[in-house]
């Protein structure tokens, strides 16, 4: 007799070990523990139950079926153009569907790249996948990514094999899983930078995809890895930040480069990741993750999705525990680095995702094209790629900025490239408003969504452009629930969605509460309310004067405008701005 079991054998005495623990039993050496690739998260959904906490019905549902288990039943659906109830909604989301009604009745794809980095005829693949299995169009997202959207249940499983025929792919890309995960865009081009983020972005990916265990964590995760380049890689609002530093010799550590760990960011619950004083090799970047999802899994939250992610954790285990657990798993102790022991890293710019910069490469240049709010057509991405692969080295990077650099363009090709660009109906030039215009999918794509993000935005910069002008880098984010996708928590300017009540009968229409002061990288900071309940209709006048106050009232003409928020805080600039006129 074999001693192996099927896997519904596996599923009916995992759940008899539940039933047992959760009535107060205790499971004997004749009794089976969990086994597999699931055994730590059904081992936490055990000491859950056991403690009398409830599982949330995602959990459930992962227990009852895992999603990877589900594909047949993905493929019937597809054949028979269902679309799904919501516990498969959830599962599909393993495979980077979403199905967005009543938004839209249909599906939105994810997809993972990592570092945001695209070979010209994968990119060109995308254009052709729009449109034959989506609307016609492209996303490009604030983590550096594409969203195929308009994807009728008929070609669910459509897509997803084409996805991976491309050499890409979408698994895990929803759901409970780690995210897409992000480098330095100008990684491996970029002067200044201390890391080539792509391989350690690459080695992560792939560690994930290969590993089932890290696939159902208690809620979704993000990993960054930042090289201290001209562009950032927001990587302190990711759960895991690795930041590309320089340590001093005489502080105790091997001077050299290693990557600095911060945890827990997470800005829509308006935290940063924090720096934890660790220090990593960066051939041991990947493990170190590993291990840190490790003790999420067992120890993140089951019964509430509202806290389930890593920052809440830390807040209730502090981070000194946190990290002795870490260490546990590693077998080791972690190295650690004073602050002094850090060099000062290079400054952002952030204008660098627009216009024609140097490479490292004597001769080479990237060319950051302005997207209008992250769509692209299917015309207009395979130029592109055609334009990469003609004048530039064929290679195509995705910003957290949601538009995309050209790499390797030589000088004497940079004025055609260019002259392409334009031909497309797109430019590598642009105002500081609309270069550091951000807006999530908004109403027109997305259940949760208050306002129609990027026709507003769109709105708001026809508008301030013509009204208020201004000289100096500018950060408007728009956002249309309080998940914060587009991370209006980090702009300068921040607009989150809200139904905005016009009378006393409880009619509402679209509109957004506007915050002030945020900030990223070197100006890292929460942005603070100052208007609340402004219709869609009045944004572009509010943030024009927003603008104007900003320009009148800066100490000078250099001085940022996260630096004039924090100088005179909400209440002023409330003032200042009720002051401002727009004749």
């Amino acid at each position: 007799m074999t001693a192996d079991f099927t896997l519904d054998q596996k599923r009916y005495l995992e759940g008899f070990a539940a039933g047992l623990s959760a009535r107060g039993g205790r499971p004997t050496a004749s009794q089976p523990q969990p086994m597999g690739p699931e055994a730590a998260h059904l081992e936490a959904q055990d000491r859950t139950v056991a403690g009398g906490g409830k599982l949330v019905d995602q959990e459930k549902w992962k227990r009852d079926e895992h999603p990877f288990d589900a594909y047949p039943r993905l493929v019937t659906q597809a054949k028979d153009n269902a679309p799904p109830k919501p516990a498969d909604n959830f599962r599909w989301r393993y495979y980077g569907l979403f199905y967005v009604a009543p938004a839209q009745n249909s599906y939105m794809c994810r997809l993972r790249i990592p570092n945001g980095a695209l070979d010209s005829w994968q990119f060109a693949g995308l254009a052709q996948l729009a449109e034959k299995f989506g609307g016609g169009y492209l996303h490009v997202t604030t983590r550096a990514n594409v969203q195929i959207r308009e994807i009728e249940p008929k070609n669910a499983t459509n897509i997803i094999e084409a996805v991976q025929d491309l050499g890409l792919w979408s698994k895990g890309a929803g759901a409970d899983n780690i995210r897409n995960v992000t480098g330095t865009p100008t990684a491996g081009v970029d002067p200044q930078e201390l890391i080539d983020t792509r391989p350690y972005a690459r080695a992560m990916h792939h560690h994930i995809l290969n590993d089932r265990s890290l696939f159902g964590l208690p809620r979704k995760f993000n990993i960054a890895f930042d090289g201290a380049g001209t562009i950032g890689a927001l990587e302190d609002t990711n759960d895991i930040g690795f930041q590309a530093v320089e340590v001093l010799d005489g502080h105790g550590v091997a001077p050299g480069v290693y990557f600095r760990l911060a945890l827990g960011g997470i800005t829509g619950h308006k935290d940063f990741a924090r720096d934890t004083g660790v220090v990593v090799p960066p051939d041991r970047a990947v493990e170190l993750a590993d291990r840190i999802l490790r003790v999420f899994i067992a120890h993140g939250d089951r019964t509430n999705r509202a806290r389930a992610r890593l920052k809440y954790v830390l807040d209730a285990w502090g981070f000194d525990k946190f990290l002795a657990a870490v260490e546990e798993k590693l077998g080791r102790k972690l190295l650690r680095a004073p602050s002094e022991a850090i060099a000062p890293r290079p400054r952002q710019d952030r204008a660098a995702h627009i216009g024609v910069r140097r490479q490292k490469q004597p001769g080479l240049n990237w060319i950051g094209v302005l997207l209008p709010l992250g769509r692209l057509t299917p015309a207009q991405t395979r130029g592109l790629a055609e334009i990469a692969r003609l004048y530039g080295d064929g290679g195509l990077r995705l910003t957290v900025w949601q538009n995309v650099l050209l790499t390797g363009v030589g000088d004497e090709m940079v004025a055609r490239a260019l002259l392409a660009i334009e031909a497309l109906g797109l430019a590598a030039q642009a105002s500081p408003i609309r270069a550091g215009l951000v807006a999530c999918t908004g109403s027109s794509g997305c259940r949760f969504a208050a306002s129609d993000t990027k026709r507003h935005a769109a709105e708001i910069a026809d508008f301030c452009e013509a009204t208020a002008p201004i000289d100096t880098p500018i950060n408007i984010h728009l956002t249309g629930c309080h998940h914060s996708c587009a991370q209006h928590y980090i702009g300068d300017i921040g607009l989150v969605g809200a139904r905005v009540p016009i009378n006393d009968e409880g009619d509402t229409v679209e509109g957004y509460h506007i915050l002030v002061g945020g900030g990223f990288a070197e100006d890292a900071g929460i942005a603070l309310e100052l208007l609340q309940n402004v219709r869609a209709e009045d944004a572009p006048q509010a943030v024009a004067r927003i603008l104007r106050a900003y320009r009148r009232h800066r100490a000078e003409d250099a001085e940022s405008f996260v630096a004039f928020a924090r100088r005179h805080g909400t209440e002023t600039i409330r003032r200042l701005v009720n002051l401002e006129t727009l004749s």
